[in-house]
């Protein structure tokens, strides 16, 4: 008798060890579009966070724990951002959430992580609003009123462009966003709007604004907008004859494997250049390219950076507690693959933008790193 109640303490005490011990193992949680027209910029990213983790639990994890990554497609729809994001925080309990990789996506979560006090850092949504949701929300990236900004003022100063066009997608935040802000900052450089185009999501055919650019005989053509409409906008304004040169914002990341030689003399903001001298970035190239057997992109970058800034933040704050995070992470100052990085009060990061050039290099198009622009 007594031997078998000792037996049943023993093994209950084991049990209770068993269930008591911690998880040595923590999820983050990814939202981004894995499928859809947009599915570069997510795939990228996802591959950024994953050579990011990979390479925290090689060196020994976070505070003693193993990262592990769960990624769910949102296809760049809102209502699927919103139910990846609930699966993600219910049923899998993350604390952390990368994505999405457009504004849109990414606003129709804000929302819920701040009440939800989830940490949620997108890699790449550039409209203004994504981080006014609260203090849980971040972003890597640079906001859209700086590239239309620093693209102005490439137009101007580098290009010599005294004459612009713009054509940009009406009904989408981030193409109207920078569409504004080229505007006004190149009017105030001295510069001179001849001609502005709108089409609506899902248009193919702009014969009818290219003649009308065409006819406005501009010395530049503004594109804020994403690769896939931009390869049929080049190809359908070189074939009217315009030779003038193209200029876009990140959302050109893409268009090389998508265009023809209607791309060159084409230039783009990009967060991040594959071709960089600086050593960290070129050390972060070269892995990624030995894992994934293809060039790292912009969004590969900005999404390995995105992980970094989570994982920082937690070590800074000595807790996976994310009210203690957050706080932590808008204190952050320092050097990334995309460049030096600190937040600003709205936890947006102060950094710069590099200006890329379209070129034929080795029989096919290439993106060629031309000039960083920094904060002024």
């Amino acid at each position: 008798m007594k031997k078998g109640l000792f037996l049943l303490m023993a093994l209950l005490c084991t049990i209770s060890m068993v269930f008591a011990a911690p998880n040595d193992t923590v999820a983050i949680g990814a939202v981004l579009p894995l499928s859809g027209q947009v599915a570069f910029y997510g795939t990228e990213s996802r591959d950024g966070v994953l050579l990011a983790i990979e390479q925290i639990n090689a060196a020994g994890g976070l505070l003693g724990k193993k990262l592990t990554l769960i990624a769910e497609d949102d296809e760049g729809d809102s209502a699927k951002s919103v139910n990846a994001f609930t699966k993600l925080t219910r049923r899998d309990k993350v604390s952390y959430v990368i994505g999405s990789s457009t504004s849109g996506a990414t606003q129709s979560m804000t929302a819920l992580a701040q009440r939800s006090k989830v940490v949620l850092i997108s890699p790449s949504a550039t409209n203004t609003a994504v981080t006014r949701a609260g203090n849980y929300i971040f972003r890597a990236c640079f906001i859209d009123p700086f590239q239309g900004v620093v693209g102005a003022d490439f137009a101007f100063d580098t290009l010599k462009a005294r004459r612009a066009a713009v054509l940009y997608d009406a009904g989408a935040d981030y193409n109207t966003g920078l569409a504004d802000s080229f505007k006004a900052q190149f009017k105030k450089n001295g510069g001179q709007i001849v001609a502005d185009e709108a089409y609506q999501t899902g248009d193919v055919d702009f014969k009818a604004q290219v003649t009308r650019i065409k006819a406005a005989n501009p010395d530049l053509v503004y594109l804020p907008n994403y690769y896939n409409d931009v390869a049929l906008q080049a190809k359908q304004l070189r074939a009217q004859g315009i030779r003038s040169p193209l200029l876009g914002g990140d959302g050109w990341d893409g268009l090389v494997d998508n265009a023809g030689d209607e791309a060159l003399n084409g230039f783009w903001s990009s967060g991040f250049a594959a071709d960089t001298t600086d050593p960290r970035g070129q050390t972060f190239v070269k892995a990624f390219e030995a894992k994934f057997k293809r060039t790292a992109s912009q969004f590969a970058a900005l999404g390995y950076d995105t992980m970094m800034l989570i994982a920082n933040g937690i070590k800074a704050a000595g807790t996976f507690d994310t009210v203690k995070v957050k706080d932590a992470m808008a204190k952050l100052n320092g050097p990334y693959v995309t460049g030096n990085i600190r937040f600003d009060s709205n936890r947006d990061p102060i950094k710069g933008a590099a200006i890329l050039e379209i070129v034929r290099k080795g029989g096919r198009l290439a993106n060629a790193y031309k000039t960083t622009v920094n904060p002024k």
